[in-house]
């Protein structure tokens, strides 16, 4: 394994065996270092990018975690200007890794498309859909949205079935776009192959 996993479900090792491009945007950050799918790809591989997280009350844990170097702002995701962003800390229109994770998972479906529509592409990404929460078969299934979002603008599904500590709880699908060689797996295959 490249470094200690600090992710609920190893999203960091999957974007570091994954992505060609070493930097990230990060869509709800949540702590900067318990459960953050960016920490070691900053601190321990020096990838640039930058973080958004709506809820201040992160803020003094992010201002004491002085290994963090690299932006975040805080604000909302869903009226963020990615772009402009993006060009401001000179990162590219191809970024290695988005990790996508807000709630509810309608403005986490927003806010992925509003970074993608706003013309930058991604060599993986890891979308929570958090599908086990559906209490029943009207509301909105957002791993079947994202999926067909996604394919329609080059992606393809490279994980499924992603859960956390209990296989029922399906949380995640993780993409590549489609120029990356990758056979879509499960998320129990893709562990045996690459964390032992």
């Amino acid at each position: 394994m490249i470094f200690k996993s600090r992710s609920q479900a190893f999203q960091d090792t999957f974007a570091a065996l994954t992505a060609k491009n070493k930097s990230y945007i990060e869509i709800g950050a949540y702590k900067p270092s318990h459960k953050n799918n960016t920490y070691n790809l900053e601190t321990q591989l020096d990838w640039q990018g930058f973080s958004i997280e709506i809820n201040q009350k992160w803020k003094p844990e992010w201002e004491k975690c002085v290994e963090r170097k690299n932006k975040i702002y805080w604000q909302s995701a869903l009226d963020f200007d990615y772009h402009t962003a993006t060009k401001s800390l000179n990162l590219p229109n191809r970024i290695g890794y988005l990790s996508c994770d807000i709630e509810p998972p309608l403005n986490t479906f927003a806010a992925l498309k509003k970074v993608i529509e706003q013309g930058i592409v991604f060599d993986c990404i890891t979308y929570e859909h958090d599908n086990y929460a559906r209490k029943n078969k009207e509301e909105l299934d957002y791993d079947v949205l994202v999926r067909e979002y996604l394919k329609s603008k080059g992606y393809k599904v490279a994980i499924t079935d992603v859960y956390c500590k209990y296989p029922e709880f399906m949380f995640e699908t993780w993409f590549v776009y489609d120029d990356i060689k990758f056979d879509s797996i499960t998320f129990d295959q893709w562990k045996k192959n690459n964390l032992l």
